[in-house]
């Protein structure tokens, strides 16, 4: 007995759709009046009459479902349509022409911690010509969690952010009551230009623990720039601590480049005063359960858990091994900065303060 027919998904265009579209388009009518016809959306209609995406013998080019005559061909549109359905595919990263130097682009970069998303951009960058060199992020993530898939190293995954070898989903975490911090100032009473990221020296701040909170290191990230600065303190994290530590920290930077800081609630904070007294930089202080107000911290904190993750002793590591791994975060292109490194636009800023940096979102 012959298999029964796939069933085909309704989402997916029909010969007898394709042969209507045809005649409409014949007739002169425009994707948005083929669309109310059909039923369909007008994006619908322009994809199919475009066949942006499809591929032919040349590697990454799109062809048009046309023929010699430049005339939409529904029989053509409709048997390419059915070959891409198919399934399974050959991955990407087990194509046996550019895979194998695929596979080492992004082993290369996955060894240095660079995320999916930043390696598939870099590929556009370092090969603008060879639309085979083209992986999305989502194909690396599948190569490293579904077992067989691709040829990258089994041992892989644990360079991610996350470090697991399977996704999870999010779940919320209990909010977190904080002690009041005397004499703080709310994040609302900040420079109103911190807030879009044209001026520079605008940091956030907050400490990443270790085993059971025995141990900390401070993170603070410049708005503007994304750069990373880490904060030593090799016994307490206390409040005497901890202002030590950033105290000596902002120090190290130029005037025009301590505007403000921006923490949350920690009672580590509590000396407060003492940093802003001794470095003439102003600290504000974001609202309760408000994570989102320090964006770039929150961000820059998850990335460094792929250094020091979580329930490791913090203390074991020296100020030369903060050094390293902060210049390794700041060689990290960023899309944010236009795909430059945060080293790249600190240095800019430091040679031309008066130059503008690139930054949009957290």
């Amino acid at each position: 007995m012959p298999p029964a027919p796939r069933e085909v998904s309704a989402r997916v265009l029909s010969l007898e759709e394709r042969l209507r579209i045809a005649d409409l388009h014949l007739a002169g009518h425009g994707v948005r009046a083929i669309g109310r016809v059909l039923g369909r959306a007008a994006s619908t209609i322009s994809r199919e009459l475009t066949c942006a995406g499809v591929p032919t013998a040349g590697p990454g080019r799109a062809r048009p479902h046309r023929g010699s005559g430049g005339a939409y061909e529904p029989y053509t549109a409709h048997h390419r349509a059915a070959a891409r359905a198919r399934r399974p595919k050959v991955m990407k990263l087990e194509d046996p022409v550019v895979g194998a130097q695929l596979c080492a682009f992004v082993t290369a970069r996955m060894d240095l911690r660079w995320s999916p998303h930043q390696i598939s951009c870099a590929l556009v960058r370092d090969f603008p010509d060879r639309q085979e060199m083209r992986v999305s992020p989502e194909t690396i993530y599948q190569s490293l969690y579904v077992q067989g898939r691709g040829h990258l190293r089994a041992d892989l995954h644990k360079q991610l952010r996350s470090g697991r070898a399977q996704r999870r989903p999010n779940t919320a975490a209990a909010p977190n009551v904080r002690a009041k911090i005397p004499g703080a100032i709310s994040i609302s009473e900040r420079p109103p230009e911190a807030d879009d990221r044209a001026v520079p020296g605008h940091w956030e701040g907050d400490l990443i623990l270790g085993s059971n909170c025995r141990s900390a290191i401070g993170t603070l990230v410049e708005r503007a720039t994304r750069y990373v600065l880490l904060v030593h303190l090799p016994g307490a994290h206390d409040a005497v601590s901890v202002a030590a530590g950033l105290t000596e920290t902002i120090q190290t930077l130029p005037g025009h480049l301590r505007r403000s800081l921006a923490w949350d609630r920690g009672t580590e904070m509590a000396r407060h005063a003492e940093v802003t007294l001794a470095t003439d930089m102003p600290i504000y202080f974001c609202d309760p359960h408000s994570p989102w107000q320090r964006g770039s911290n929150e961000n820059t904190n998850g990335l460094l858990r792929q250094y020091f993750p979580k329930g490791s002793d913090l203390s074991v590591h020296s100020p030369e091994d903060l050094a390293a791994v902060a210049a390794q975060l700041n060689g990290r292109p960023r899309m944010t900065l236009g795909w430059a490194t945060p080293a790249e636009a600190m240095n800019r800023l430091l040679s031309d303060p008066e130059r503008p940096t690139v930054a949009t979102t957290t």
